[in-house]
């Protein structure tokens, strides 16, 4: 009966290998397990056969063939889960591309996690840190209310220094013009109340002795010249008189009789011989111009109208009202007492 040695030799003397596809088949693993000897084993001098030695080491290629796939396997399986969304472990991030927080994993499959540590794909934003300019409205503002606090309190001081100054010589007191009798102190403006006429420095005068009875000066408008020792007395009191020259225009004369009617510490009347058109006198100060226009003329009746009083509180009712240039006699003056 041939042997089984005969039996493979009538082949190619080969033994047909199996492709290998990284799997092994349960030949393959019959073959990784050892054998006995066979009576191939005792002929190793036969042509076209195999040791056993020689078919064991081929099968244990192949069986470690078929680990390494099965390994190779297994490895790429569990990089392939570890991206999977839900697959890290709570807290834990894994690392994607560097840089971004949105990247791909290591498999390159899905959103990873970036450094951030968020879910999401995205990272946290960095913090914009906006540098606040200066705020120009508010110090504008502030400086201009330094300003004006200052300039109020500016004017406060200087009025406060310009009201210590003897009545005249005030700031809004100069006017252009204007006489002040007061500040060269002169010996005439006397308050003594005297009988008959009285000689004055001035003409029209501004103060001195005079009659005991002051003229009517609420505002009245007389038609003819007054005596001048009854309008001193008036201007005692603080009046203003308002003179004019008889030869003024009739329309410059209703002009400056608009200035007096109706008003306290106020009369007018024409004097004859007058130097300018117009002048108006209060006590110790007088102004003369040429116009009832001139605008000096009511700056003038602000200033000194009552202001300019030497007797203070003094009435200009109940007086007289005597036209004419000769003055009414004491006995005449019903009941006015000396020296108001």
């Amino acid at each position: 009966m041939p042997s089984n040695s005969t039996q493979r030799r009538s082949g190619s003397g080969k033994r047909p290998e199996r492709a290998s596809t990284g799997k092994s088949t349960p030949a393959e693993k019959v073959a990784s397990t050892p054998t006995e000897p066979t009576a191939e084993a005792a002929d190793p001098d036969t042509p076209g056969t195999e040791t056993p030695s020689a078919e064991k080491s081929g099968a244990t290629k192949a069986a470690e063939k078929s680990t390494g796939a099965k390994t190779t396997a297994k490895t790429t399986a569990a990089k392939a889960g570890a991206t999977k969304p839900g697959a890290a472990k709570p807290g834990k991030s894994t690392p994607g591309r560097a840089g971004s927080g949105g990247g791909k994993g290591p498999t390159g499959r899905g959103p990873g996690k970036g450094p951030a540590g968020k879910g999401g794909g995205r990272g946290r934003q960095p913090v914009k840190v906006v540098k606040a300019g200066l705020p120009w409205g508010n110090i504008a503002l502030g400086g201009i209310v330094a300003i004006v606090a200052l300039s109020i309190i500016g004017y406060g001081v200087w009025y406060s220094w310009d009201a210590s100054k003897p009545f005249g010589e005030r700031r809004s007191q100069q006017i252009d013009g204007v006489q002040n009798y007061r500040a060269k102190d002169v010996k005439w403006l006397t308050q003594n109340h005297v009988g008959g006429k009285v000689k004055y420095e001035t003409a029209p005068p501004v103060g001195g002795n005079h009659n005991g009875a002051w003229e009517n000066c609420n505002g009245d408008v007389y038609a003819k010249q007054i005596p001048n020792e009854h309008a001193v007395h008036s201007l005692e009191h603080g009046a203003v008189w308002v003179t004019y020259n008889p030869d003024l225009p009739q329309a410059q004369i209703d002009q400056l009789a608009k200035k007096v009617k109706g008003k306290d510490y106020m009369l007018m009347s024409p004097y004859p011989g007058l130097d300018k058109p117009i002048s108006l006198q209060a006590w110790g100060f007088q102004l003369k111009v040429d116009s009832a226009s001139d605008k000096r003329i009511d700056e003038f009746i602000t200033q000194f109208r009552l202001n300019a009083t030497v007797e203070s509180g003094a009435s200009c009712s109940n007086g007289v009202t005597v036209t004419g240039d000769t003055p009414q006699e004491a006995g005449a003056t019903d009941g006015m007492n000396p020296g108001s």
